[in-house]
């Protein structure tokens, strides 16, 4: 019997003691009824009916994952956390891009045409020697 009431105890402390920690980590809008420090004296001095109240009725239930106790990111949350923009999604980057390729193609059109009208002189030259009549 003895063995029953020191595991029942034991089982009183550790929800106390979880809801302690739950009740000192939750930010303050996620505090329902109560401000924090009456939910720390109710859960200190009643243990099981304060914790047990705590996580009934002191707690914001939201859809989102439990918070971890450290949190990542610097501490800012996942929604205030800026993100780097992606290259795809940055318009800056995209036009930036778009105009680099433009003037790299008309650097590349110049070029070519430089090299076509070099080839046609020397292709004119060639036929030029060609038609003259060797004396």
């Amino acid at each position: 019997m003895y063995r029953l009431y020191g595991l029942l105890f034991l089982a009183q402390v550790v929800l106390a003691v979880c809801a302690l920690i739950s009740c000192l980590s939750a930010e303050e809008g996620e505090i329902r009824a109560l401000p924090r420090i009456a939910w720390v004296l109710i859960i200190l001095f009643f243990p099981l009916i304060g914790s047990v109240a705590w996580f009934a009725a002191g707690r914001e239930h939201t859809g989102r994952r439990p918070r971890t106790p450290w949190p990542m990111g610097n501490g800012f949350s996942e929604q205030d956390r800026r993100r780097p923009v992606a290259p795809d999604d940055d318009p800056a980057f995209l036009s930036s891009l778009a105009e680099r390729s433009r003037r790299d193609d008309q650097e590349l059109l110049r070029r070519w045409e430089d090299d076509l009208r070099k080839r046609e002189e020397e292709l004119r030259r060639r036929e030029g020697d060609r038609d003259r009549p060797e004396v």
